[in-house]
């Protein structure tokens, strides 16, 4: 059988492609090992199949996407045509090998019945034109972007300028529904502490932005509500008031434990619930299930209308993965020896495998912490809402306060008020005896696991790498861009990211990609991890000889 080393997926936009591991990594300890060599050979993989004057970058925004000329060849949008009809972004850039991402741009305007509206709050320099207001009618506007618009803010009107984003997920394989669902839990408030130590996007159409990552431009890029959802209007024809887009934080904790933190109201449809639960489906699960389908279907094919749903999940599917929030809960299969399984999605992706690496190794270690103390990261949903918000400002790393638990050994369902606010740096490192910190608790789970020394290495600079990162140490992709930006000798204190700009970024970025340009201020150092291809042969045996042992007692 030949080894499947990854796999490949298209994406919404033509210049992304979806790349995941062949298999699932392992179980060891040692497959952490094996992640960032895992990484960089499917980059390597793509690089081979490029021309020698292009690179394959991991950026979570094109500075300039939707300025003129950003595709090569160029192309243009037609504001009057099309799936997106567009000021910015051309339906030339939308993936066109799979008829799904342009069905799903003209359904998603047609079912809102209006254009998508992006508003981003632009970054006042010295020099940045007050109020901030662009001339929309060079671009074929007919007055309709006008009014969406707004002052000081920087414009954008198409699902590609969320949908055309990067990110790093994480998919994490439970062993039954019950940890599927503490997983999921208690990882809901580690999402905006993650996105903003991930923090990579501070500049959208050509504009340096007030905030520092995409997560609020891909909701409002998919937000698909009518404006009675929206409760601009009276409900007549929809169903519901809907406070968010099908894109956001999570609305709800799965767990029996985590409902009691649920202090938000959501909206879901009661008729589906109430199948469910004369299915047998418990209150917390069926009320999750029922709030997904209070959306509409975005896609639909028509040879798969008609199927029997007690051996295929498409239906099911097709609601499920077009909710997109910082996680995801993963029902296995039909027929499948595939288990529960949890999505954790916020992350923003880094320049190098390095990064991209020390992130999913970290949230996976930090489950095993979590499931191993048996701690309690749970607190109100509205203060993880709250902290989603203020994890995307401006540097907020450094500068935001996160609302987390305080004793997350305190199983006490009754303290749900038991926060505080700290920086992001209090949470991973600890604040004396205060607060333990998510580091020092996942070394000390290291502690107690039998690691070579190659893995130990490893997994030790990816720590000290987010330590640094927390700490303002290393600076966040965001920072690092910003501040090229505006130290850039053609940059005029105007907030404008020019041609020039950008293609000087753009060639630092990949450089440091390569290895090529050291980078400590973003890396905290000059990362030296001993990743390898494989778990050692010693470990392989070890596992060969597992198996046979279980087999004879079985």
């Amino acid at each position: 059988m030949t080894k499947v080393r990854s796999k490949w997926h298209p994406e919404y936009a033509e210049y992304v492609v979806e790349s995941t591991p062949g298999l699932p990594y392992g179980s060891l300890v040692q497959h952490f090992n094996i992640v960032e060599h895992n990484m960089n050979y499917r980059r390597r993989k793509v690089q081979s199949l490029l021309h020698p004057d292009e690179v394959v970058l991991s950026l979570a925004n094109f500075p300039r996407l939707g300025c003129p000329d950003f595709t090569f060849p160029p192309t243009w949008p037609d504001p009057n045509n099309g799936a997106s009809c567009s000021l910015f972004f051309p339906d030339a850039a939308i993936t066109q090998g799979h008829p799904r991402s342009k069905t799903v741009t003209r359904n998603l305007r047609e079912r809102r019945k209006e254009k998508i509206t992006i508003n981003v709050p632009i970054y006042v320099d010295l020099k940045t034109p007050r109020p901030f207001v662009e001339d929309l009618a060079k671009y074929g506007d007919d007055g309709s972007s006008v009014a969406a618009a707004k002052e000081n803010h920087i414009y954008m009107d198409a699902l590609g300028f969320g949908m055309g984003c990067s990110c790093l997920q994480m998919t994490i394989q439970a062993c039954n529904i019950d940890e599927a669902r503490a997983i999921y839990d208690h990882l809901t408030p580690i999402c905006p502490i993650m996105l903003a130590l991930t923090a990579a996007s501070p500049i959208f159409r050509g504009y340096l932005s007030d905030v520092d990552c995409r997560w609020g431009i891909i909701a409002a890029s998919v937000d698909c509500r009518t404006r009675e959802e929206r409760g601009l209007e009276p409900l007549r024809n929809d169903r519901f008031v809907i406070p968010k887009s099908r894109c956001g934080s999570v609305d709800c904790y799965l767990s029996e434990f985590g409902s009691r933190y649920n202090d938000i109201p959501m909206v879901y449809d009661k008729k589906i619930e109430q199948k469910l639960l004369e299915s047998k489906v418990d209150k917390q699960m069926a009320q999750h299930m029922a709030h997904l389908f209070i959306r509409d279907a975005l896609c639909l094919y028509f040879e798969k209308i008609h199927q029997d749903d007690l051996r295929e999940m498409d239906h099911f599917e097709n609601i499920q993965s077009t909710n997109w929030q910082s996680m995801r809960f993963k029902v296995p299969p039909i027929n499948s020896n595939i288990g529960w399984r949890v999505e954790f999605r916020p992350c923003e992706v880094q320049l190098t495998d390095f990064e991209n690496a020390a992130f999913g190794v970290f949230i996976v270690l930090l489950t095993r912490a979590i499931l191993t103390f048996k701690l309690n990261m749970l607190i109100t949903i509205s203060k993880v809402e709250e902290n989603m918000k203020n994890c995307q400002k401006r540097n907020a790393v450094l500068e935001q306060k996160m609302w987390f638990r305080r004793n997350l050994f305190g199983r006490d369902g009754n303290k749900a008020d038991d926060v505080s606010q700290m920086t992001v740096s209090e949470i991973i490192n600890g604040k004396g005896d205060e607060f333990v910190g998510l580091i020092p608790l996942v070394r000390q789970y290291l502690g107690a696991l039998d690691m070579d020394a190659d893995t130990a290495c490893t997994i030790s600079q990816y720590l000290s790498f987010i330590s640094a990162r927390a700490s303002g140490a290393a600076m966040t992709t965001a920072t690092w861009m910003r501040n090229f930006v505006t130290t850039h000798p053609e940059y005029k204190q105007d907030s404008v990211v020019s041609d020039g700009i950008n293609y000087d970024l753009i060639i630092a970025a990949s450089e440091i990609t390569q290895g090529k340009r050291n980078c400590q201020e973003l890396l905290g150092g000059i990362p030296k991890t001993k990743t390898t291809e494989d778990i050692p042969k010693a470990m392989k045996k070890t596992i060969q000889m597992t198996c046979l042992d279980l087999r004879k007692d079985e």
